[in-house]
């Protein structure tokens, strides 16, 4: 790993910045840098540049800033006539910010026997503190007293910049989506990497450029 031509700090290192997302290796797409900590202070530095922390268990925390970036328009959000239909029911019922360790750690579940988790211990306790102290929340969906979905992200102003979601019944993780979008409290919705199921529903690609400039602007207003 130090071998990779981008800067490697030591896990004690508070006070190096970031480099400049524009020197983000092109193979793998976005690496930036490796190592340093897991701190509200360098993870809040990290997302207002347009970084973020994805690595796996037993690595050390590598640094990533995409091109292009992944986001939603709140306005521009597609909900189809069957998931409306859905909502319409209120089978599933939305809160916010009422469970956020348990989404978090509902989202670093393995999808299936094969996959691991890059939703580390680590990565569960320092979200957990940056909630605590108002810099992330999440969205839950209830099926009675049940957890069967939600997402959770860090609130850089107007921007919400997605972490992960799960969902345990049919739509839930679209149905927190839709609740997010609709709370009219951010004007971008930062997906980080494309899905087909984020797709679906608006997602668009935009140039890391554009991206940096909508988040630099956002992030002086109050959600």
């Amino acid at each position: 790993m130090t071998g990779l031509p981008i800067p490697f700090l030591s896990d004690t290192d508070d006070t190096t910045p970031f480099p400049p997302v524009h020197t983000a290796m092109q193979d793998p797409n976005g690496l930036l840098m490796a190592g340093a900590n897991l701190k509200p202070d360098r993870i809040l530095s990290a997302y207002q540049q347009g970084i973020f922390p994805w690595y796996s268990e037993g690595e050390p925390i590598l640094w990533w800033s995409p091109n292009p970036r992944c986001v939603i328009w709140p306005d521009q959000l597609k909900i189809s006539r069957s998931l409306r239909k859905v909502i319409k029911q209120q089978k599933l019922q939305v809160s916010h910010n009422q469970a956020f360790r348990s989404v978090v750690e509902a989202c670093s579940e393995p999808r299936d026997a094969s996959e691991g988790t890059w939703i580390t211990t680590d990565m569960i306790n320092a979200y957990c503190a940056l909630a605590r102290l108002g810099h992330a929340e999440s969205v839950e969906i209830w099926e009675g007293d049940e957890l069967v979905g939600g997402l959770y992200g860090i609130v850089v102003g107007r921007t919400f910049v997605g972490e992960s979601m799960f969902s345990r019944r049919s739509n839930a993780s679209k149905i927190a989506l839709v609740s997010l979008a609709g709370s009219e409290r951010f004007e971008m919705i930062d997906c980080q990497l494309p899905t087909d199921h984020l797709m679906s529903m608006g997602a668009v690609n935009i140039d890391r450029t554009d991206y940096i400039r909508a988040l630099t602007i956002l992030a002086q207003a109050t959600p």
